[in-house]
């Protein structure tokens, strides 16, 4: 599994899962090796965990733009 499947996999293990959010901002490591099922090591632990606070920051930005966007349709089909 390559690193951006290991994103994926934790973003979306972050998306549906409440109580592995939780772990994961308690103990990152420990949430990460347990969902990915290995040990990694800390250079690779930081790469993840970069990745998946700007997936998950690039996804709420999105959902920001979409909601904006249907709103603003709105107003101007009126």
């Amino acid at each position: 599994m390559d690193l951006k499947e290991k994103i994926e996999k934790v973003v979306d293990k972050v998306k549906s899962d409440k109580n592995f959010k939780d772990k994961l901002m308690k103990d990152p490591v420990n949430a990460l090796e347990d969902v990915l099922g290995v040990d990694l090591p800390n250079e690779q632990i930081d790469k993840i965990i970069d990745g998946v606070k700007a997936k998950i920051t690039k996804d709420k930005a999105e959902d920001l733009m979409e909601n904006v966007g249907e709103k603003l349709s709105g107003i101007f089909k009126k």
